[in-house]
């Protein structure tokens, strides 16, 4: 579960899906499909199991403020913040943030 938004405070894509309802509806559509895979039912389903579990040996307030997280050792729980920002979890992690380019000739010189 992410933790808490204050009041008043949208992020940027939040703030631009309201405002675009095409763009709105188009995310919503594919979103559709994506999760009518069956991987992804099967994630879910995976995910909902471990949880139970969890929550039948240790209680529901354990995993308060954590997410499941699928590494590469299986599903741990971490804090919702680490495990956005976590790059070295799974493929789909390193894939979904880009790489850094780190040859010196790309950078754009600084305005002075």
């Amino acid at each position: 579960m992410a933790p808490p938004r204050k009041k008043g405070k949208l992020s940027k894509s939040a703030a631009y899906y309201r405002k675009n309802k095409k763009a709105r509806d188009k995310k919503a559509a594919t979103d559709k499909k994506v999760n009518a895979r069956s991987s992804q039912l099967a994630k879910r389903r995976e995910l909902a199991k471990k949880n139970y579990d969890h929550d039948k040996k240790k209680g529901k307030a354990a995993r308060k403020g954590k997410d499941a997280s699928h590494t590469s050792s299986g599903i741990k729980y971490k804090k919702s913040s680490a495990n956005r920002g976590s790059s070295s979890d799974s493929a789909g992690d390193k894939r979904a943030r880009g790489r850094k380019n780190k040859s010196k000739g790309t950078r754009k010189a600084k305005r002075r």
